[in-house]
Parts: C-alpha cells; sequence; structure tokens
C-alpha cells in the first residue's frame, strides 16, 4: 500500500511533525550525509523513503523503529523525508509512500523490498539479504561495482554456479534437457558484460537454490565459441537468450539487477514445473518432511467422509490442487486430512471451533500458524494465501511449541463412506404384547 506522491495539500504537509527523531534507533537520512552514511558503507542498509502526511508511513513507523533497535549493530535502517528531500527521492525513482529499499554490496544497484510491513517481516528480509550478502563475500564475490576493480580474471573464480559451455558441449548440456537454461552470451572486454558479470553470477547461486537445479545459468564466451554465436546470430554483448526443451530460444529483455533475473527464471520455473503434491497425513513422517522442506505448509481438515462423500471431498481436494497450481511459485507444502483423524494436530492449530472444512498455514521452522477466516473456496483461500504472501495477517504459536503426536492411518481409499455394520438383533422369540404390558 503506497501514499501517492503529491495527494495531499501543501497545507496538510506542514501541519505534520517528522515521523522519527534523534532518540530511535533508525537513522534520519538528508542529501547531506546520505553518500557518506549510506553509498560509502560496508554495512547492508534498510532504508524507507516517508512523507510524514502519509498515513501507511505513520502506520509503519513503530513497525520500521521496533526493527531498527532489533537490528541495531547487525544492520543499518535509516529513513528519508523523500517530502522534504525531494531530489533524493527522485534520485532513487520514489513515486509512491512508503518505499523501502535495500542497499547491500552493490550500493549503485539498490533492490526494492517487497516483503511485509511487520518488524517480524522486515527483520527477516533484512537477515536474509545480510546472508546472502556474507555468502557472496565468502565465495569472492564482491558485488562488482564497489570496488571498480572486476576484472576477466574473476570471472570463473566468482561464478560457482554460473556454468561455462563451449561449442562442444551446448547442444549435449542445453538443447537435450528438460530443464530451463538462461544463457549469456559475452566477450571478454565487452564493459557492460563485466558490469553484468556479479548479478548473474549472485543470481545463478539464488536461482540454482530456489528452482532446486531446474532452471540453470549458463554463460558463452562469443568470442572463442563462433558456432554458437553465428548459429544464434550473436551481434552485440551480453546477450542473454532462454532455451527450453521443444521451443525456439527467445531473447531476455528484463533487467540486468540480480532481482530482475531471478524474478524472471522463478517466472519460468513456474511455468514448467508440476503442480505441488497434495498429501494425507497418514503417519507422522508426511507431516513432518512436508513442513520441513517448505517455508510454509498448507494443511487442511475436510469434513468426514460420512458428511460429504466422495463427490464432496473431491470437490474440496480440487479447490486446493487449483490454489496449489496457482501458488506454485511460492514452493508451499500441501497437506490434508480428515476431521477427527488428527485431532491432536487440530487442537495444536485451534482447528475445530470454526467448523469444517478448514485450513492453516504453518511455519514450521517458528512455530507459527495462520488460520483462515474466510470461506473454504477458491475466492477465500486465494484471499488467505494471497495476504500470507506478503507478510500479512493474524499468526499464533502452534499448541505445545511443536507438532503433536501423529497418528498412523489408512490412507483414504476414494470412496463413499460406510457405516459400521451393526449385529442383527433376532426378536422372533420376543413377546412384544407381554413386554408392552410390563412397561405399561
Amino acid at each position: 500500500f503506497l501514499c501517492v506522491l503529491g495527494a495531499v495539500s501543501c497545507t496538510f504537509f506542514l501541519a505534520v511533525n517528522a515521523l522519527y527523531s534523534a532518540s530511535d534507533d533508525v537513522i534520519e537520512l538528508t542529501p547531506a550525509n546520505f553518500n557518506r552514511e549510506v553509498i560509502q558503507s560496508d554495512s547492508l542498509w534498510l532504508v524507507e523513503f516517508y512523507a510524514p502526511w502519509c498515513g501507511h508511513c505513520q502506520r509503519l513507523t513503530p513497525e520500521w523503529k521496533k526493527a531498527a533497535t532489533a537490528l541495531k549493530g547487525v544492520v543499518k535502517v535509516g529513513a528519508v523525508d523523500a517530502d522534504k528531500h525531494q531530489s533524493l527521492g527522485g534520485q532513487y525513482g520514489v513515486r509512491g509512500f512508503p518505499t523501502i529499499k535495500i542497499f547491500g554490496a552493490n550500493k549503485n544497484k539498490a533492490e526494492d523490498y517487497q516483503g511485509g510491513r511487520t518488524s517480524d517481516a522486515i527483520v527477516d528480509a533484512a537477515l536474509s539479504a545480510l546472508r546472502s550478502l556474507v555468502k557472496d563475500r565468502l565465495s569472492g564475490r564482491s558485488g562488482g561495482y564497489s570496488s571498480g576493480k572486476q576484472s576477466q580474471d574473476s570471472r570463473g573464480g566468482s561464478k560457482r554456479d554460473v556454468i561455462e559451455l563451449t561449442d562442444d558441449s551446448f547442444d549435449k548440456n542445453v538443447i537435450n534437457s528438460d530443464d530451463v537454461w538462461m544463457v549469456e552470451f559475452y566477450a571478454p572486454w565487452c564493459g557492460h558484460c563485466k558490469n553484468l558479470e556479479p548479478e548473474w553470477a549472485a543470481a545463478a547461486t539464488e536461482v540454482k537454490e530456489q528452482t532446486k537445479g531446474k532452471v540453470k545459468l549458463a554463460a558463452v564466451d562469443a568470442t572463442v565459441n563462433q558456432v554458437l554465436a553465428s548459429r544464434y546470430g550473436i551481434r552485440g554483448f551480453p546477450t542473454i537468450k532462454i532455451f527450453q526443451k521443444g521451443e525456439d530460444p527467445v531473447d531476455y529483455e528484463g533487467g540486468r539487477t540480480r532481482s530482475d533475473i531471478v524474478a524472471r527464471a522463478l517466472d519460468l520455473f513456474s511455468d514448467n514445473a508440476p503442480p505441488p503434491e497434495l498429501l494425507e497425513i497418514i503417519n507422522e513422517d508426511v507431516l513432518k518432511s512436508t513442513c520441513d522442506a517448505h517455508q510454509l505448509c498448507i494443511v487442511s481438515v475436510l469434513p468426514h467422509i460420512l458428511d460429504t462423500g466422495a463427490s464432496g471431498r473431491n470437490s474440496y481436494l480440487d479447490v486446493m490442487l487449483k490454489m496449489a497450481e496457482k501458488y506454485k511459485k511460492k514452493m508451499w507444502g500441501w497437506l490434508w486430512t480428515e476431521a477427527g483423524a488428527q485431532s491432536d494436530l487440530e487442537s495444536s492449530l485451534g482447528i475445530g471451533g470454526f467448523g469444517y472444512p478448514a485450513m492453516a498455514a504453518v511455519n514450521a521452522r517458528k512455530m507459527k500458524f495462520a488460520l483462515l477466516k474466510g470461506s473454504f473456496s477458491e475466492q477465500g483461500i486465494n484471499e488467505f494465501l494471497r495476504e500470507l504472501s506478503v507478510g500479512r495477517g493474524s499468526t499464533a504459536p502452534v499448541g505445545g511449541g511443536a507438532f503433536p503426536k501423529i497418528h498412523s492411518v489408512e490412507p483414504w481409499d476414494g470412496k463413499d463412506g460406510e457405516l459400521p455394520v451393526e449385529d442383527d438383533i433376532d426378536l422372533s422369540d420376543v413377546d412384544l404384547d407381554d413386554w408392552d404390558k410390563d412397561e405399561l
């Protein structure tokens, strides 16, 4: 949510005080100190560009302060009054408030923060960015731009997850592959290629992790491998092409930053990836392996089979499968169980009192969960998951702080349920007339 620049009258501007003061752990940034504090710093910075009159900024302020205090001494947290210092906001393309930018190793390529507006979400994003920065330093990648010393000699060492391809190895690796390939054709003397190099390398590592190797980033020295350069009509450098099995290659025309490249790679991955499996919780291993392997696991508790029959249950499973397909880029885990089959799990997730079907999104690492409060429908679940995907929605701790005991059950056989068979009672030798008299 953003307040649009210039949407409020000047008289209102003058009536609002700055949102931060010297007593806060948020560092107030201005054109006078921004270059010294942020650009020339080795620290990771999170910077909010705000306007004092902006309601969204005012609501963010206590969360931003809380995050700054939690990150003190670890990550720098700053704020720019971009209404007062419009030149500084304009320099970073600020069009609405609040806009949050992450300044990492490459201070000339700030990244947009797209996460939630809670202190927890802000801290998580800061620590994730910090971890990436430290891993880059550990593997010899400095971010490229800040030192200005990037050279051809460093190309191999800094690109451990970029696959170098040649005229001889290209077809075997790319053309016959079931994976998606993004291939950069470069020339060692090309300045734009040298600028792209650290971004391509960082993206390669992130894409490898997030797609489990299903999208690969590669590089071809087009001055040496002229057969490939001729085959694909390479006329300028760098040229990036996308290769997918059975399709003609297409040009990549997106941005040249790590985040741009990763975003395109994840889109390609989600377009080609099969939908996640929807698993029934039939034992403890199914629950734990699914929830431990994914950022979130979506757990549904469906009505008893006697209440819905096979057709009713399958309609609920179809809704879940559609949502799993829609959100497959998130790579969440998807689980379901029958009401009453895992009553301890239901209790730990606060399910039962709301009726069935019910749904909870569980973060096993933090042992927190959020409950679907709307309808168990495509629209209701979509709204629930969309809020979660941007870091919003109320959460609660899993009861007991850990998953409860999971009972081993037989998997659903896909059929309608059957009532238990009762033993027939033989009343042939009972004199009902006498029984009625005695009762009377």
